[in-house]
């Protein structure tokens, strides 16, 4: 099971990622529906304010034909740069691009797929460098030998506007919170927001003592807290950008400590099958 997935989960417990089906753990988990077709859902696995319901089949899916933006940006056949960029542009087939009349966008790239293969692109997936780091808007599928296209795309790095116009695989997907302002609310504000806001929900209260009088207990403190966070822009990331916020000391500690819990769990819950894979 990729490690960056559950990182993405651990910063944030809101919406749905492509492990599986999230449950902010607030109330009772939703029953697994029986077998549907090749696929069906096994018993959720639950660890703090999150429950994953992991997908299996007994089919297999080749993805093979399809690549990947971080395989594509790694070995150079895909090209995203801001736009307006000096230089000119040659793809796969020679051709050769003007730069663009328009200027560098906060929300708008330019993206060149060189391979023979669609380049699939999901929402959330960054890319570092250029002006400043960018997440990809929306998923798609861009077909191999197209012209440049303007990428739609949301700013995660709101203190900086300088250096090149060349971007990096970061090999990261946001937590879903932010993918949420990005890809549903469309907005840029929000998106910023949601980068410096930590983990707000909190692992459900549970009741001391019994009968109608007890007290519920206090829930524990948010895993990554907005402050948390404000202090390590200060120390570490005074750009804010979400790769070096992540990725630091404090935060990436912790985050990393939830995705160990989590991938005992989900390997305890699947280790057992037969004939089925996990397949989301």
């Amino acid at each position: 099971m990729d490690r960056s997935l559950f990182t993405l989960l651990g910063c944030s417990l809101l919406g749905i990622s492509t492990l599986g089906f999230v449950w902010p753990f607030s109330g009772p988990a939703p029953t697994p529906a029986k077998n549907e077709g090749d696929w069906r859902l096994l018993e959720p696995i639950s660890y703090e304010n999150l429950t994953i319901f992991p997908v299996v089949s007994s089919a297999e899916y080749d993805t093979r034909a399809f690549l990947t933006l971080e395989e594509g940006l790694s070995s150079g056949v895909v090209t995203v740069r801001e736009q307006g960029a000096e230089t000119m542009i040659r793809d796969r087939n020679l051709r050769t691009y003007p730069p663009s009349n328009y200027g560098a966008s906060v929300n708008q790239l330019l993206l060149i797929n060189h391979s023979k293969r669609p380049l699939l692109l999901l929402a959330g997936e960054l890319v570092s460098g250029g002006k400043q780091d960018r997440i990809i808007a929306k998923d798609r599928v861009v077909a191999p030998g197209a012209d440049p296209l303007p990428l739609n795309v949301f700013c995660v790095e709101h203190g900086r506007w300088s250096a090149g116009s060349q971007f990096d695989a970061a090999k990261t997907i946001v937590h879903p919170s932010v993918r949420e302002q990005a890809a549903v609310q469309r907005d840029q504000s929000q998106v910023w927001a949601s980068v410096t806001a930590g983990t707000t929900a909190s692992p459900k209260a549970r009741s001391s003592g019994s009968g109608s009088g007890s007290a519920a207990a206090k829930p524990p403190a948010p895993r990554v807290s907005a402050e948390q966070i404000e202090q390590t822009m200060r120390l570490e990331a005074p750009t804010q950008s979400y790769s070096k916020i992540y990725k630091s000391r404090e935060i990436g500690a912790s985050v990393e400590s939830f995705v160990v819990q989590v991938q005992r769990r989900f390997a305890a819950e699947t280790s057992g099958l037969k004939g089925e894979r996990v397949v989301g």
